[in-house]
């Protein structure tokens, strides 16, 4: 499946728009990843365990996505847009959403 952030494929034609498609991850952060990104906070550097999250999450998201437009008969999506949102009373929750065109390309 291609995916892609344009609104079309350089060189590929598209014949069929097959509709909006969406893929969402909400995805808890541990107490373990929480104490481990306190103290990258406090002492600087990067907090491999977060990375880690966000990476798995956008992935799943994009996976569903894929999974919906390939439903509708689709070989790409384009537009493709991911937005980040953090959710949860102490902020603990991270929330990914892709969306994008389901199209039919030659």
């Amino acid at each position: 499946m291609l995916v892609t952030t344009t609104p079309g494929v350089e060189g590929r034609k598209i014949t069929q728009y097959l509709g909006i498609v969406f893929g969402e991850v909400i995805s808890g952060v541990d107490f373990v990843k929480d104490f481990a990104a306190g103290l990258t906070n406090f002492f600087g550097g990067r907090s491999s365990s977060y990375e880690g999250e966000l990476i798995a999450a956008r992935e799943s998201a994009i996976r569903e996505m894929t999974d919906r437009a390939q439903g509708l008969g689709a070989n790409a999506v384009v537009g493709v847009d991911i937005d980040y949102e953090v959710l949860g009373q102490g902020n603990n929750m991270l929330m990914v959403t892709v969306s994008g065109t389901a199209v039919r390309v030659e």
